[in-house]
């Protein structure tokens, strides 16, 4: 950062473009900086964090998601592993020109339409509510300290 001999406040920028000097500069002094914001703000969400609300909904989310992953991993790999170690079997006819291994790659985007749908669900039924509840109650600590949200 240097000052120019105007007052104002450049950067040492390697992308500045000389021929577009004057573009988007101000021609007065700079303003000043606008104050630093209150390290209580972070204590706000430090102690939202900490709470037994948050916890509840993190825990809500790791339990549904963990377990799905896992699940939809599982099914994902067993698809390309079998599609690879045994093609014959892949390949086998189930009504016409649809074979086993069609099926199974349908199945795939079936199966993640289901899990959007059911995650979906899942954080309208049991995430939603406590998560906006959690914003208002970090929203009115912060406006209780001074802080902003």
């Amino acid at each position: 950062m240097q000052r120019s001999n105007s007052g104002d406040v450049r950067y040492d920028d390697p992308w500045y473009d000389a021929l577009a000097s004057g573009w988007g500069e101000s021609a007065g002094p700079v303003e000043a900086a606008p104050p630093a914001r209150r390290a209580d703000g972070a204590d706000v969400y430090l102690e939202v964090q900490r709470s037994a609300a948050f916890q509840e909904v993190r825990g809500r989310y790791r339990r549904f998601v963990g377990p799905v992953v896992v699940a939809f991993l599982t099914w994902y790999v067993a698809y390309v592993v079998t599609a690879t170690a045994a093609p014959g079997l892949m390949a086998r006819p189930v009504a016409g020109a649809v074979n086993l291994g069609l099926l199974a790659g349908l199945g795939q985007f079936l199966t993640t339409f289901l899990l959007t749908w059911a995650y979906v669900r899942h954080a309208r039924l049991r995430r939603d509510r406590a998560a906006l509840e959690l914003r208002w109650d970090a929203q009115e600590l912060a406006r209780g300290r001074g802080g902003a949200a």
